[in-house]
């Protein structure tokens, strides 16, 4: 007999104590009839039966028992139900006791597992909206200033006053692309297309679109690029390594003082292939390293502004080609540097 026919067989079997709402008296219930069955048992058999009084005494007895070690049986099930209906108030703080080592010890510690989840989701979630509450207020509000600003007459429509709207505008969309790509990530929808890269003319195309941005910004960034071997090539999703590139050149570029450089290189050795963008910022302290590629985080050099959702993309789109990325320690002369590290061709 298979286990899908034992299964279909369990499934049929009578279920006589479902219409009993306790527990405990179900236990009692079972003991008395398991009991009441031996006696049956030794009075065809045997045609002896104890007498009334001892048969009354005995399943005092086994009433009083059963109550006993039932209720801490059955405590963690009662927990369990108060703990789901805080959950359902959206109350995620009660946990149960799992002390035994029975199918109901494991049910309250997969509870548990089950309540610090749901919990964690919730802060995520929570945090998720008052971030991007934020991140869309700032970009709306300057939209908006400079409209009514035009609108009123206090400013008249030439070319820096666009400009400053169509970057208000830009940023918007950056945030809602962003956002798109983080809730494909999440939802495991987001797919990789690999193919043979040229690393050199993908980093070339995307230090233009980073100086043409830092041009808009007018900070006078300059951007250097070095590639070896000039030929060097790997196994990738040309569009999402170009997003990658892009966000860290971007990050860069927005951190770095004023007239300095941003150094981008690539080196193929072996069976790796690491790119680094270094700029000359104050750097990301070392407790901040590993936490700046978690959602809507930016450290200590948040005033250069963003979203803090592009290292947390690149993140993922570089774990996705079975790689890794990091910030690693600065040269001596200071600044932040960034390594990815990913598979070469063979």
């Amino acid at each position: 007999m298979t286990i899908a026919m034992l299964r279909r067989t369990a499934e049929l079997l009578p279920r006589p104590l479902d219409p009993v709402r306790w527990i405990k008296l179900k236990i009692s219930i079972l003991l008395l009839a398991s009991g009441g069955a031996g006696l049956t048992y030794l009075w065809i058999e045997y045609r002896w039966q104890p007498p009334l009084v001892t048969q009354l005494v005995t399943v005092a007895i086994v009433l009083a028992t059963a109550q006993l070690l039932a209720h801490g049986m059955t405590r963690p099930l009662r927990e369990m139900t108060a703990a789901a209906r805080a959950m359902a108030r959206g109350d995620y703080s009660l946990r149960v006791r799992a002390s035994s080592a029975d199918e109901v010890g494991q049910l309250a510690a997969a509870f548990n597992q089950m309540a610090a989840d749901l919990a964690a989701a919730d802060q995520q979630r929570r945090e998720l909206i008052a971030n991007v509450s934020h991140e869309l207020r700032t970009p709306i509000a300057a939209l908006r200033a400079v409209l009514e600003n035009v609108v009123d007459g206090v400013a008249d429509p030439d070319p820096d006053t666009l400009r400053t709207a169509l970057a208000q505008t830009e940023r918007l969309g950056t945030l809602v692309a962003e956002l798109l790509d983080l809730s494909r990530i999440e939802a495991g929808a987001l797919a990789v297309e690999p193919e043979v890269v040229e690393l050199a003319p993908l980093l070339e195309q995307a230090v233009a679109e980073a100086g043409v941005a830092a041009d808009v910004a007018g900070r006078g960034i300059r951007f250097t690029v070095d590639v070896r071997p000039p030929d060097a090539r790997l196994a990738a999703d040309p569009a999402r390594l170009h997003q990658v590139v892009v966000n860290l050149l971007d990050n860069a570029a927005r951190h770095g003082p004023p007239g300095t450089a941003v150094h981008v290189s690539c080196r193929c050795s072996g069976e790796q292939v690491e790119l680094e963008v270094r700029d000359e910022g104050p750097g990301i302290a070392v407790e901040d390293r590993e936490r700046v590629f978690d959602r809507f985080t930016r450290g200590e050099r948040a005033a250069g502004g963003g979203t803090g959702l592009g290292l947390a993309i690149a993140r993922w789109i570089v774990e996705l080609h079975g790689g890794r990325i990091a910030v690693v320690e600065p040269p001596p002369s200071g600044g932040c540097r960034v390594r990815v590290s990913l598979p070469a061709l063979p």
